[in-house]
């Protein structure tokens, strides 16, 4: 592969290539951004806060032209927030039994650990449970944290903020799964035998494979990023 090429994005049929020097676009985008929301948090002179929101309002709209996508929905996604912005938080729980690990299916048809954005009112652990239980039907009890992963540097890019992913090794204690809104089934996997649809936005092959490794080793130390 070209080192100027990073990441694929699939939207509906089609595969776009996302270059090196498109991501960088896209860092700078998100950072004026920030910039802008912040500066529209503390601002209170009237025109930096007009001058401010002319700045969203350019940051926007270069990311819909780079994202090819309409105005009004990257505002939604891109500007949907007040004050500082910070990332969102991901957490997943990685499940084994007999030297498999537990993915479950979502409705898209796609793969991945059970998991996904951490509510205001939970902790990390507390998500992680949560989300074990309402995608994978699992009570658990978490062990101990795999690893922090800054998302960009492992998944494919779907999103036009910063997400800090959260990965935790965890024991099942029991339950059962029952089919529901988010996912349609759940398999035990061998680390040769994952599946071809995995949903590398939210859980890459690498980081799968790293929790195999974090599972055979009682002194594994938390990667952080």
């Amino acid at each position: 592969m070209n080192q100027d090429q990073k990441h694929t994005e699939k939207s509906g049929n089609e595969t776009r290539l996302i270059t090196a020097s498109q991501q960088q676009w896209l860092d700078w985008i998100v950072r004026l951004q920030s910039l802008a929301q912040a500066g529209l948090h503390y601002g209170r002179d009237r025109f930096d806060l007009e001058r401010y929101t002319e700045i969203r309002d350019i940051a926007a709209r270069m990311m819909a032209a780079q994202a090819d996508l309409p105005l009004a929905r990257i505002r939604e996604l891109f500007c949907n927030e007040d004050g500082y912005q910070t990332p969102k938080l991901d957490t997943r729980a990685a499940i084994f039994e007999d030297g498999k690990i537990l993915l479950v299916r979502e409705s898209s048809g796609k793969w991945t650990l059970p998991g996904g954005w951490c509510d205001v009112d939970q902790s990390i652990a507390s998500n992680t449970i949560k989300e074990a239980k309402e995608e994978a039907g699992l009570d658990v009890e978490v062990e101990r944290v795999i690893a922090i992963d800054d998302w960009r540097r492992h998944n494919k890019i779907n999103n036009p903020y910063g997400i800090i992913k959260i990965f935790s090794l965890c024991r099942a204690l029991g339950g059962s799964f029952q089919p529901n809104i988010e996912t349609i089934e759940t398999h035990y996997f061998a680390r040769r035998e994952l599946p071809e649809n995995i949903a590398e936005e939210k859980t890459s092959r690498e980081q799968i494979d790293r929790c195999f490794d974090a599972a055979a080793d009682p002194s594994w130390q938390t990667r952080i990023e």
